[in-house]
């Protein structure tokens, strides 16, 4: 979708050119990619719907990349100048990015192999880059390896191979490297330094080459049993001896000096007391606020005790020891349903292999003892906040700040929608309002009314699309779908004649009835004002709606919002009006410079973000790769830092407590290395540290910057 004719490209010099981050610090093993002042006349330099200018300093050059808005994709490719770059000694390929305009914008980075079309044969990565601020495009080179060894692997995301599939490429044969941005609004202008291929790479714990034969490969813990590595547990009977050792660890490691019992800064400022948490700007930042009065930003852990549980169905031979076969293990047997994958749409036989090691460890009594431990780690780790989707035992213990959600998953959907966890909900549809009121009523003398709940998430990670999506997939739907009948009553409103809104549209409608009996597609440039004024509709009914439930209940607990991973300006601006606290799962390397898409100033939370390597035991990495623990530790103190120095940001909430199972979970395949805990429930000591150590000067860090 890059190539098109080469056009001029003029150079200039320019102080543009001198920003730190435009030349990267280099190590002399690194690899120069492109050097930007002979593309013209080498012809590896290909645009879309964009005009470049070589700027040259004396350190190297970069491109100011100005882009159009009529393609999807405006950018720049940049080809291999023979025919292919051999990159199979390196990590990550990355450049330093400026953006000079006055707005945020997230620029995008694509490294491909043959046969790239977006998503097979490449890997893309993304970064925010704030008004004149400057940041790193970073793509980590995820190897590609179908092998599933003759389909005796299957549901899983990663394999215990050389990572393959999707989101994975053959590092020998990088044909180029693509920047651009998605789907933009406006002309936008960005700068580009040169690329480098850098970072040495190590390959993953886990190869099929280490055993033969290979099967079974999963030991009786849940772990990869053909490898070691540092924290591993070599064998059921080693969790008691862990236990003991880690109690004595927590007992010579209190909860962080100058917190109240809730997590808040009782060292700091002191402000008005509700005896609920509440919202505030204070000293030009946006805070949460405690019961007790003080300042809260909130520092947390999503999935806390959820016992993820593995697909065992048609997969005898992978298992030694298997516990399950054990009337003590009986208890983590299940059946669960499965949305994605090899599994998708059945309820196939499961087991918790995470569940059985805390009964290993903990005894018989682990339901009592373990909720016990979990709050006293968090405290030691510097964690103040029970985030999304964790246990209501736990949370109701009252000793750690939480978090609590409803969600639309039973309300009818809009037909027409789509979403990559399913359709939008009809929120014209009664059922939608009765269905959340029922959930709420739920949450009486529990989480609603409870000072320890912060306040209510909503749903998650929503096909929210682009402006007239929402609209459109009205249009879509059968005639008798609840949004559909409210689109085509504003639409008699305003027209009156279906003969008026032909003309409108460009249409040939014969009725009103047609109209309703057809799964019609309108034209977007002509209806495309009326398609946005239901969609601003629809996103500030949903809003609207929950927000009143939950506050008919709960009217001290806040509305977070619906932790919005896709999204667009006119849904966000609908959750700056009606929610308390707007909500984004951001999976990327740095927030620092993260823009919010309703142009408000607004309180907003960062519901999920995680990075994951390949060096504990685990085939996937999760969403944003690194390259081991100790850069795993780096990211995680760099991106929480930079979330504190946001003025808009009062907290983030690392997803999730525990690594997902080996073997993937039942809903989706996942299974990432994305835990403060692995499957055998042993913190990794390396994250575990650097929660701790962000949180020491966590308060002083937001209050002071």
């Amino acid at each position: 979708m890059f190539y098109s004719r080469l056009p001029h490209i003029g150079v200039a010099r320019s102080a543009l050119a001198c920003a730190p981050l435009l030349v990267l610090s280099a190590h002399a093993a690194d690899l120069r990619l492109v050097d930007f002042s002979m593309a013209q006349s080498g012809g590896f330099l290909a645009l879309t719907d964009s005009q470049v200018t070589n700027i040259q300093s004396g350190s190297g050059s970069a491109l100011r990349v100005a882009t159009g808005h009529r393609e999807s994709w405006p950018g720049v490719a940049l080809k291999a100048p023979d025919g292919r770059w051999d990159l199979t000694a390196f990590a990550q390929v990355v450049a330093a990015v400026r953006n000079p305009g006055s707005k945020s914008v997230t620029i995008n980075c694509r490294v491909d192999n043959p046969g790239a079309d977006g998503t097979s044969h490449c890997i893309t990565r993304s970064v925010t880059v704030g008004a004149g601020a400057t940041n790193v495009l970073r793509v980590d080179l995820r190897r590609a390896n179908d092998s599933t060894m003759d389909g005796k692997l299957f549901g899983l995301r990663g394999y215990p191979v050389a990572p393959g599939g999707q989101g994975a490429i053959d590092p020998a044969n990088i044909t180029q490297i693509l920047v651009f941005v998605n789907k933009p609004q406006t002309d936008l202008v960005f700068e580009v330094g040169e690329f480098r291929a850098t970072g040495r790479y190590t390959p993953p714990t886990a190869w099929v080459s280490d055993a033969d034969p290979f099967f079974p490969f999963i030991d009786a813990l849940g772990q990869y049993r053909h490898k070691t590595w540092p924290g591993k547990t070599p064998a059921p009977a080693s969790l008691a001896t862990q236990r003991d050792a880690e109690a004595r660890s927590l007992a010579r490691a209190p909860g962080i000096r100058g917190w109240n019992r809730y997590g808040g800064w009782a060292a700091g400022p002191e402000l008005e007391a509700t005896g609920f948490f509440r919202v505030q700007k204070h000293g030009g930042k946006w805070w949460l606020v405690d019961p007790e009065g003080r300042l809260f930003w909130s520092h947390g852990i999503d999935c806390v005790r959820m016992l993820d549980a593995t697909p065992i169905d048609e997969r005898a031979d992978w298992f030694v020891d298997f516990p399950g076969d054990q009337a003590d293990f009986a208890e983590f047997i299940t059946s669960a349903y499965a949305l994605k994958g090899h599994y998708a749409g059945r309820s196939p036989k499961c087991f918790s292999f995470a569940g059985a090691n805390l009964k290993r460890k903990y005894g018989a009594e682990w339901r009592e003892v373990y909720p016990g431990i979990v709050h006293q780690r968090l405290r030691a780790w510097g964690l103040n906040t029970i985030a999304n989707w964790s246990d209501e035992g736990i949370r109701l213990m009252r000793r750690t700040p939480y978090t609590d959600t409803i969600g639309s998953s039973r309300a009818r959907r809009i037909e027409g929608s789509e979403g990559y966890w399913g359709k939008f909900p009809d929120v014209f549809d009664p059922a939608f309002r009765e269905g959340l009121r029922r959930q709420m009523a739920s949450k009486a003398g529990k989480s609603a009314g409870d000072p320890w709940c912060i306040g209510y998430f909503s749903d998650n990670e929503m096909g929210w699309g682009d402006d007239v999506s929402l609209a459109a997939g009205a249009l879509a739907s059968p005639a008798d779908q609840p949004a559909k009948l409210a689109l085509l009553d504003d639409l008699r409103v305003k027209y009156g004649e279906i003969g008026k809104l032909n003309a409108a549209w460009g249409s040939s409608h014969e009725s009103w009835d047609a109209l309703a009996a057809s799964p019609a597609k309108a034209d977007r440039q002509k209806a495309g004002g009326d398609l946005r004024a239901f969609y601003t509709k629809a996103a500030e009914r949903y809003f609207s709606t929950i927000r009143e439930v939950i506050k008919e209940v709960a009217p001290n607990q806040l509305y977070l919002g619906c932790r919005f991973a896709w999204g667009n300006d006119r849904a966000a601006a609908a959750a700056a009006k009606f929610c308390d606290v707007v909500s984004y799962n951001l999976y990327q390397r740095s927030v620092a410079d993260f823009r919010f898409a309703g142009d408000a100033d607004v309180p907003l939370i960062i519901g999920e973000f995680h990075f994951g390597a390949l060096d504990r035991g685990l085939f996937h990495t999760g969403l944003v790769p690194v390259d081991n623990q100790a850069e795993r530790a780096r990211a995680y103190q760099d991106y929480v830092r930079g979330a504190l120095r946001h003025p808009q940001f009062v907290g983030c909430h690392w997803f999730q407590y525990q690594d997902e199972p080996t073997i993937g979970r039942v809903l989706d395949e996942e299974n990432y290395q994305i835990g403060f805990v692995d499957i055998a429930d042993t913190p990794y000591a390396e994250t575990v540290s650097a929660s701790r150590t962000v949180a020491e000067t966590m308060y002083g860090l937001r209050l002071g910057d």
